[in-house]
């Protein structure tokens, strides 16, 4: 038997906790921090600002993060996967115009949204399949057809933007449902879908699996090319399905929108807890994240802070999400 002595010694194993184990407060812990900037952003914003808490400010806020928050949802599952796509922004543009012209036409609604999307997943095909079966850099695969796509834009409207004479398309951009904006309740439902499809799917694990160890991925029998190839796809069609809400809100489809938008969700999904490194990441995240950025765009309109430096100050939030996102990588490999 032991001795009291040697049983002061004994380490006591403890069983986890729930703070350890429930899905729900890991994703807490690990947006903790996200969550606090972000309220902090309000609660500054609030005070130094008479209109930001107004309803209608509030409301243009939200309209304008569901453009983000569509791309963020697709670049969030390809940074997830291990990939990058640049190509979003080109592809909001060319959707939109594409989406217009239907609309000009007098094609139904439901054919107005399915054409953009399928050019969409098109695009996501095209970058997913030379991705994956190739050993050129995601980075340059889709930075080429961001410039392909952009050129798309530009000869479909010979340079000049399509003006929307469809009421019905106009009404999906600035028109609500039960008050609450119909751009707001695509992202609802885009939200639902993607998560049923990355949390409770085996395509779900085998994205997660393939950014995590993309060779034990295959060693385990992960179709990782096919992975790959799926998680552009999504990406196109959400950037498709973002160029055809702003399309509709703007009331044109312009080839020059859409430039930059990449940054700003990619910024959005590392804010959000996704890493460059894949493997990491979740869409609840990146709703936070694409808050946050749309909350400072916001603010430093109201702020009235000089556009030019309002770039210095995204550079460094992305600068700065990109940091933190090394630094929790450093501290994994400690452990």
């Amino acid at each position: 038997m032991l001795n009291r002595k040697n049983q002061a010694e004994t380490p006591q194993l403890k069983a986890p906790g729930l703070w350890t184990t429930n899905p729900f407060y890991i994703w807490l812990r690990r947006n903790m921090a996200a969550m606090i900037a972000l309220v902090f952003l309000c609660i500054v914003l609030s005070v130094t600002t008479d209109t930001f808490l107004v309803k209608n400010n509030l409301f243009s806020v939200l309209r304008q993060v569901c453009v983000n928050c569509f791309i963020a949802f697709g670049i969030t599952c390809v940074l997830i996967c291990g990939g990058i796509d640049l190509s979003v922004g080109s592809v909001v543009a060319a959707a939109g115009v594409i989406a217009v012209r239907c609309g000009n036409a007098g094609l139904p609604l439901i054919i107005c949204i399915l054409v953009p999307l399928l050019f969409g997943a098109v695009i996501g095909l095209f970058n997913g399949y030379i991705i994956s079966h190739t050993s050129l850099p995601p980075f340059i695969v889709t930075l080429s057809t961001q410039i392909i796509v952009r050129g798309i834009s530009y000869i479909l409207t010979g340079g000049q933007p399509a003006q929307s004479n469809n009421e019905i398309f106009n009404n999906m951009g600035v028109g609500s449902i039960f008050g609450i904006p119909i751009p707001v309740v695509f992202v609802i439902v885009s939200f639902i879908i993607l998560y049923f499809i990355m949390n409770r799917t085996s395509f779900g694990r085998h994205v997660y699996a393939t950014g995590g160890n993309k060779e034990a991925a295959k060693y385990a029998g992960v179709d990782t090319k096919w992975i790959q190839v799926r998680v552009f796809i999504i990406s196109g069609v959400m950037a498709a399905l973002a160029g055809v809400v702003l399309a509709a809100r703007l009331y044109s489809g312009q080839p020059s929108v859409g430039e930059g938008f990449e940054r700003d969700a990619i910024a959005a999904s590392v804010l959000g807890g996704t890493s460059f490194n894949g493997g990491i990441g979740t869409l609840g995240g990146t709703v936070i994240g694409v808050l946050i950025i749309g909350v400072l765009n916001n603010g430093m309109n109201l702020l009235k802070i000089n556009s030019y430096w309002q770039f210095v100050v995204k550079g460094l939030v992305i600068l700065g999400a990109v940091y933190v996102d090394y630094l929790k990588k450093r501290g994994s490999l400690k452990k």
